[in-house]
């Protein structure tokens, strides 16, 4: 299928990640209120968070395969109606059991919705358009998580924690119905058959580690049972990596890494990631059980991080045409680390208005990088290997944002079995964000052994169109 205005089709799949993107935003919000109504400590609520990032993970590497073999268009809708679904089974949930099943359900969903959205549109813009589809697709997509922390904490307050799943809802039938009307069919392919070997055992290699990760320090399993599953994990991701190397047609296409822009966008732009998925976490967390804040007042406060992002993203152009596609990279991880050490000296003497410029500026930097590596990712990959890049591409993605999530609350786990205490303190959660700033940082080498004329081409400014 290749879509006549490629514009038309990135506004309608950003009706998805406009869902996915706010859901994110807005369910951190909530944590502080979802724990007390649940009975568990709000750190364990990154459970529900991780939950729904590893099924995202897991499902990715299959959306591909079943996108060629049922039709793309048939395909996101039916992932839209699943998220939709089961965001309505989360806001039944009674109890934290009860949420991560539903919300494995919805990253289940998410992991079909999403890269087959963007499979859709990139299989219709030639390699000059895609920056300025990258834009296209991220701009409205953006105004999900613009929106979700001033609304989860306004709803969280005045209604309860449950009605900021409802809100998926109307956005899930507004986005079925512009896809059923607006986008033209895509047949099925006849891919060939699935990697099965491959899928089995990226996916349980994912979830043993990650339920390891979670579980440490918890007494959720017996003394021995995380490191056992963290090294199970290791171990079978070594043999995934190693079948799908051998294999014709892999789940996942190691080969890709071999493309340097791709390598780094992936790599390297995972590092990146995982502190940008710590950070709507750790932000709502301090403000709320550190400082006392109010869910509502919570978001209004953060929501300046998700308006930074917006603001920068026009700009972006701007920044190519001026810096190469290396400088823009590591200039973003650099003031981005700098962001998350500036946040574990926040205090409660801070102004609101000192946190909210702080978390602005975070939103700039983190923007720019985003949208660099959205298209850098794809600049050099040939169309063939589209569907298995995207796959991939959302894979690491997904996979680094749940990363994150789980440093941030296992250093604070780790802190809390040190220095023991009913609630966590000030300085755990500050720790927290100095671990995952030196994550970040961890991009930078990758970033700078790039070529200076690495991802010349992605922005149409940089050849003078």
């Amino acid at each position: 299928m290749k879509p006549a205005n490629f514009r038309l089709t990135a506004a309608v799949v950003a009706s998805a990640l406009f869902m996915q993107n706010m859901d994110g935003t807005i369910v951190a919000t909530a944590l502080p209120s979802m724990a007390r109504d649940l009975g568990v400590d709000p750190v364990h609520l990154s459970s529900a968070i991780t939950a729904y990032l590893v099924a995202l993970t897991v499902f990715i590497p299959l959306s591909g395969w079943v996108a060629d073999r049922f039709g793309a268009k048939r395909v996101f809708m039916w992932a839209i109606a699943t998220f939709t679904l089961s965001s309505v089974a989360c806001a039944a949930s009674g109890s934290l059991s009860a949420l991560i099943g539903a919300r494995i359900v919805q990253g289940i969903g998410g992991a079909m919705m999403v890269p087959v959205g963007r499979l859709i549109l990139f299989r219709g813009v030639k390699r000059e358009e895609l920056l300025q589809a990258t834009t296209w697709l991220t701009m409205p997509a953006l105004i999900g998580p613009l929106m979700g922390p001033p609304l989860g904490g306004f709803l969280t307050d005045a209604l309860s924690w449950r009605s900021i799943f409802w809100v998926n809802v109307p956005v899930g039938l507004v986005g079925l119905l512009l896809t059923w009307r607006l986008l033209p069919p895509s047949p099925p392919e006849h891919p060939t058959p699935p990697d099965v070997r491959g899928m089995l055992l990226i996916g349980a290699s994912l979830t043993l580690f990650m339920t390891g990760i979670e579980c440490a320090g918890r007494g959720v399993l017996p003394a021995f049972g995380a490191p056992v599953c963290v090294m199970a994990g290791v171990l079978m991701f070594w043999a995934a990596v190693r079948h799908c190397r051998a294999a014709a047609n892999p789940a996942v296409d190691f080969s890709l890494l071999a493309i340097p822009t791709f390598h780094a966008a992936t790599i390297a732009g995972s590092l990146f990631r995982a502190g940008a998925g710590a950070l709507p976490f750790l932000v709502p967390l301090t403000l709320q059980t550190g400082f006392g804040y109010s869910a509502s007042a919570s978001g209004l406060v953060t929501f300046a991080s998700a308006l930074g992002s917006f603001c920068m993203r026009p700009m972006t152009s701007l920044a190519l045409r001026r810096f190469s596609v290396r400088t823009v990279l590591c200039a973003g991880s650099v003031s981005f680390a700098a962001v998350l050490t500036a946040c574990s000296f926040m205090s409660k003497e801070w102004a609101a208005s000192g946190i909210f410029l702080l978390l602005l500026v975070g939103g700039l930097s983190r923007s720019l990088s985003f949208a660099t590596l959205g298209a850098l990712a794809f600049a050099d990959v040939p169309r063939t290997q589209l569907a298995a890049a995207t796959s991939f591409q959302g894979t690491a993605q997904q996979l680094m944002k749940a990363v994150g999530v789980t440093v941030a609350a296992g250093t604070i786990q780790v802190t809390m079995l040190v220095s023991p205490g009913s609630h966590t303190e000030r300085w755990q959660l500050a720790c927290a964000f100095v671990v995952i700033a030196f994550v970040v940082l961890g991009s930078c080498p990758m970033f700078l052994r790039l070529p200076a004329q690495a991802g010349e081409g992605i922005s149409a400014a940089r050849r003078g169109g």
